[in-house]
């Protein structure tokens, strides 16, 4: 089993409950009340990932980033991209230092 695995278990597990009863499931709930409840949600659940790491608690860190990643999945389901879209992109940058990474978005960009 890989460290990818859940990922893709819990995104499979996001894109079977798109269709669910928004009642009986919290990620169709999401999913339906559109792309503002969403971001509102990765927007709270990263202000508390901030300031559980400001409290310098570990396991606080690793729960709050847990559910900052799950919003993120439901994000990209809403987007119809798969965590191996966001993997292979990661790989993609693997070895590159982040300054000429950056640096080659910002010149690949159109205005």
């Amino acid at each position: 089993m890989t460290s990818s695995t859940i990922l893709h278990r819990l995104a499979a597990t996001i894109e079977a409950r798109k269709q669910a009863d928004a009642g009986s499931s919290y990620v169709a709930k999401l999913l339906q009340g559109g792309q503002d409840k969403i971001l509102k949600k990765i927007a709270e659940e990263s202000a508390e990932t901030i300031m559980a790491s400001k409290d310098g608690d570990s396991q606080h860190v690793v729960r709050e980033t847990a559910d900052l990643w799950f919003h993120c999945l439901v994000l990209l389901s809403y987007h119809d991209v798969s965590p191996e879209d966001v993997l292979q992109e990661l790989e993609r940058r693997e070895g590159l230092s982040g300054i000429t990474e950056k640096a080659a978005r910002n010149t690949n960009k159109t205005g």
